[in-house]
Order: C-alpha cells, then sequence, then structure tokens
C-alpha cells in the first residue's frame, strides 16, 4: 500500500501539489500542505505519485507500505 508523507518543515507552499491532485493535498492560511488523505487509492494514487515529483522542496515523499 502506498502513503504519502509531507514535511510541513521543508513545504515553501508552491502549490503544485494542490494543483495536481487537489483530491489528496490542501494548503493551510500560511500555504502550508496539509494531507487530506496519506493513503490515496486508484487515480489518485497516479496523481499524488506525480505531484511527489513536482515539488520544489521536496517535502513529499512516497512510502511502500
Amino acid at each position: 500500500m502506498m502513503r504519502i508523507k509531507a514535511d510541513t518543515d521543508l513545504c515553501v507552499g508552491s502549490g503544485q501539489c494542490v494543483l495536481t491532485e487537489p483530491a489528496v493535498f490542501d494548503q493551510d492560511d500560511d500555504g502550508i500542505v496539509v494531507l487530506l488523505t496519506d493513503h490515496p487509492e486508484d487515480r489518485s494514487a497516479a496523481q499524488a505519485r506525480h505531484a511527489v515529483t513536482l515539488c520544489p522542496s521536496r517535502a513529499l515523499s512516497v512510502l511502500q507500505e
């Protein structure tokens, strides 16, 4: 099973993750990433994986459980 991890200390608030998969990612009032789910499924999983590759600060990662 895939799990998304977000390091809010590294996040710079670019919003690429939210633009790529808004069903998984959101931003707080300061623009920092918020995970709506850490175990996306189906299409959301593929899009979330892509969002991880787009993160300019490398605040996102994919873990296999």
